[in-house]
């Protein structure tokens, strides 16, 4: 997908700050501009010293960045470095929260010349978050003054993100294990879960249109006993969807599992039922409840794939101390699926807190996070490559939803895998955990893909991918409790 800028836009000169200075860069060689000894020492050297910028001395004082981040490239203490970058960043965030136009002037003119959109992984990321930070200020109304030439450069990202076909997503999801993981876990403990049983009713609550279903298909097909008859419901959004995009109907998408299905000999029904994460596919779930219903001896599984984070969770803490608090969407959800009396519920997700309501806070999560995308998809892609633009696009999709947008709007709203396991709990479910089965998959997956990918299995048996040692997804399975 593609970024807000093929290059930086040019703007014009640095204002002037409250001194009357212009911004200034030193050269790390040139001696004639300033000696070592009268140059401010941090990546704040382009900024002078004055009490009008009481945000400089902590600054300062944390030049390096709060991210678990492994340093790639130039020092914390550099201009162009990662914790440079997420400081001046969360200072324009700040600022533009606080209306305070001249000083979020300074700060994006200086990011747009240390952070260009075709830069190094850290530039790029750094580059996406200015334009998230862009958006925001526009439809807010902070900032009214900010340069017209940065706000002008402020693209819709929407309109550019690629559409695919279904063979050129399927290629797109194995650049990099991100869904792959998931599709592998899930689908070894769903094939395990409705092992010797005649039928089964699939709700695939997942984001990649359905490309996980494919290789679950395969693995019922070969089994000992002869497939089961297969039902498969998902959610066909009326909203707009997330990326990656697919280029044809629900009907055409059902059509083609329908046949591939039948090509392994294994009766199909598809149905897509219009519902989304705003209501907490209430619509959805109320048809796949009916259909419980009428329906003797059909096994219900539930794929939760990187979906149920966009289920809104925004009750407020008046409500929780009321004496009859509302339950959440999230919540409400979770009941409604428990009452399904579920064979089985995989949930595969992102493993960040992308929750706060606080911008600030919001903008450090993200950052510590996302560094991830980009520097991994530089051990599959090439510079310059279409993929590399739509993959890094999707990522900028989901920055500027989390940055710039807010209420319903903002659907990347990622909770960790302690924060959903806490919820499936209190929603009457067991954990049941992830075989062995299931973990030799994944690692037999990640065999096929760059050496700083790696899985976790915890106590509990569930997995998590990791990058570089960092954590990435989860995969959890689950059972209503007794």
């Amino acid at each position: 997908m593609m970024q807000y800028f093929t290059s930086a836009p040019v703007l014009p000169p640095a204002p002037l700050l409250p001194n009357g200075d212009g911004i200034v860069f030193y050269s790390d060689d040139d001696d004639e501009a300033a000696s070592s000894s009268s140059k401010p020492h941090s990546c704040l050297q382009y900024l002078p010293q004055h009490h009008s910028w009481p945000w400089l001395p902590g600054l300062v004082s944390s030049s390096s960045s709060s991210s678990p981040k492994p340093d790639i490239g130039v020092g914390g203490g550099s201009i162009s470095s990662a914790g440079c970058m997420e400081q001046l960043l969360v200072h324009c965030a700040t600022a533009i929260e606080a209306n305070d136009a001249t000083l979020a002037q300074q700060i994006i003119w200086v990011l747009n010349n240390i952070a260009p959109s075709d830069g190094d992984s850290d530039q790029r990321l750094a580059s996406a978050f200015l334009r998230a930070l862009i958006v925001r200020a526009s439809k807010t109304g902070s900032c009214e003054n900010m340069l017209v030439a940065a706000a002008a450069g402020g693209t819709n990202l929407a309109l550019y993100l690629h559409r695919f076909s279904a063979v050129d997503l399927a290629s797109f999801i194995d650049l990099t294990p991100w869904h792959r993981f998931g599709f592998a876990a899930a689908n070894t403990a769903i094939a395990e879960a409705v092992e010797g049983l005649p039928a089964v009713h699939l709700v695939d609550l997942g984001t990649t249109h359905c490309m996980q279903m494919p290789t679950l298909i395969d693995l019922l097909a070969k089994r000992p006993e002869g497939p089961p008859l297969l039902r498969l419901t998902v959610p066909a959004l009326t909203a707009t969807a997330a990326p990656p995009l697919l280029d044809m109907s629900y009907d055409e998408l059902g059509a083609r599992l329908v046949n591939f299905a039948r090509s392994r000999n294994i009766q199909m029904e598809f149905l897509a039922v219009p519902s989304d994460p705003t209501e907490a596919f209430a619509t959805l779930m109320e048809q796949v409840r009916v259909r419980r219903l009428v329906t003797q001896g059909e096994a219900v599984i539930v794929n939760c794939h990187m979906m149920l984070h966009c289920i809104p969770e925004e009750t407020a803490a008046a409500v929780l101390s009321s004496p009859s608090p509302t339950l959440s969407p999230r919540s409400t959800f979770l009941k409604t699926l428990r009452g399904l009396e579920p064979t089985l519920v995989t949930v595969v997700d992102e493993d960040a807190d992308l929750t706060p309501c606080d911008l600030m806070r919001r903008l450090r999560a993200a950052f510590n996070y996302l560094w991830i995308p980009y520097d991994a998809v530089e051990t599959c892609v090439g510079k310059g490559s279409e993929q590399r633009r739509w993959y890094e696009g999707g990522v900028c999709w989901k920055i500027e939803n989390v940055i710039a947008q807010e209420g319903t709007q903002r659907v990347e709203r990622q909770e960790t895998k302690g924060r959903w396991a806490g919820r499936m709990r209190a929603a009457g479910f067991r954990s049941v955990g992830l075989t062995e089965e299931a973990a030799a998959e994944v690692r037999g997956m990640l065999d096929e893909h760059a050496a700083g990918w790696g899985m976790k299995r915890d106590d509990d048996h569930d997995l998590t991918l990791t990058w570089k040692g960092h954590n990435v997804v989860f995969a959890t399975a689950w059972i209503p409790a007794p």
